[in-house]
């Protein structure tokens, strides 16, 4: 794998990075919250849990695999617990699903000063780097999740006075993690950025609004942090950027298109590609993707991880073309468009969908790519 002058993404086949956690797993981690088993059996369980999910995607033919996340209790939980004064409280949005029912959840914020007290993800990535023989993707939640949630009552503000602050604790514990991911072989880097596609969500940015922050501001801030914590990446480090719109039992956070905040995010951030959700209309059209700047590319989001239907491969081939309409077909690739659990919980379809999407997903690469 390599960082390609022209943009193309690494892999014509890609995915998000969470996996549905397998029943064994999801019973490991209600036995370690009841004190039923020691961390040693729990890791152990992860251990097995985790190989298997590497031959899966091996299996199927994929050249990049992840470890599914299984060490995680969610996609950010991993990093409040092994960071020093950050605590988890409500957050300030809902999800919700397409009737309309809302579900209330939780997110972090500072008590204290922000210190990196172990690594985040760092054991993770070893460990799945010795299991496969592939290209292991280690996923770290972008700097934004630590803020947006509750971005009006992010921190105490004895520990923080201004956010300026805040950011540039927070950019730092990212910085050393990456350092260190990059010393142990890591060369495939994604950061979940959820707030930026959330704010192209014309209520939530209304929302910001009359809580007195500004949302174009904040974008500038948040692809900020995301430079500032991969600055040091040295050139054959590969980062791309995962656009959500929230993703929990089959719920989202917001919808509407990237056009609000392409331009920006796209033409400033220091990355190379970008993954991007586009599974239903609420991700809007392909378009904005005219704005991701000669030497970057995309990864289309195009198969679901939130419903068992499995697509088309004939509408997958369809949609690709439209989105060539706007970028060359050449700096994209095609994955599903978030994880498939992005908490233990997971989305509401079987390991079985699971692996029939992905499986799409190869076929889709090379019937479109052949």
């Amino acid at each position: 794998m390599s960082i390609r002058p022209d943009g193309r993404p690494p892999f014509r086949a890609d995915h998000v990075g969470s996996l549905l956690r397998p029943p064994a797993l999801r019973q490991a981690f209600r036995r370690r919250a009841g004190g039923e088993i020691d961390d040693g059996e729990f890791a152990r369980i992860q251990d097995d849990c985790i190989r298997a999910a590497v031959r899966m995607q091996e299996e199927i033919g994929l050249a990049v695999v992840t470890d599914g996340e299984f060490r995680r209790g969610s996609y950010w939980g991993r990093l409040v617990g092994r960071t020093e004064g950050l605590e988890i409280r409500p957050a300030l949005l809902k999800f919700r699903d397409d009737r309309g029912d809302e579900v209330d959840f939780t997110a972090p914020y500072a008590t204290a000063a922000m210190r990196r007290t172990r690594p985040l993800a760092v054991d993770e990535f070893v460990f799945l780097r010795d299991a496969t023989g592939v290209t292991p993707k280690i996923t770290l939640p972008a700097p934004s999740t630590m803020h947006f949630y509750r971005f009006s009552d992010f921190a105490d503000r004895v520990a923080y006075r201004d956010v300026d602050a805040f950011f540039a604790d927070l950019v730092a514990i990212f910085a050393q993690e990456i350092a260190e991911l990059v010393r142990a072989g890591c060369r495939y880097l994604q950061l979940d950025e959820v707030a930026i596609a959330l704010l192209c969500d014309a209520s939530i940015r209304a929302m910001v609004e009359s809580r007195g922050s500004d949302p174009a501001a904040l974008v500038d801030r948040y692809v900020d942090a995301i430079n500032g914590a991969v600055a040091a990446c040295p050139g054959e480090v590969v980062v791309g950027i995962h656009l959500c719109r929230g993703n929990f039992k089959g719920r989202y956070l917001a919808e509407g298109g990237y056009d609000w905040a392409a331009e920006r995010l796209f033409g400033r951030a220091r990355v190379n590609h970008f993954l991007l959700e586009y599974d239903t209309p609420r991700a809007g059209d392909f378009a904005p993707l005219r704005f991701v700047p000669k030497g970057k590319g995309a990864v289309l989001g195009l198969v679901s991880s939130k419903t068992p239907a499995l697509e088309s491969l004939e509408v997958l081939r369809r949609r690709a073309d439209e989105a060539s309409r706007h970028i060359d077909l050449d700096r994209l690739a095609i994955s599903p468009q978030c994880g498939f659990a992005s908490s233990v919980a997971g989305n509401p379809l079987s390991e079985a969908d699971e692996r029939a999407k992905l499986r799409l997903v190869v076929d889709a690469a090379r019937a479109i790519w052949a």
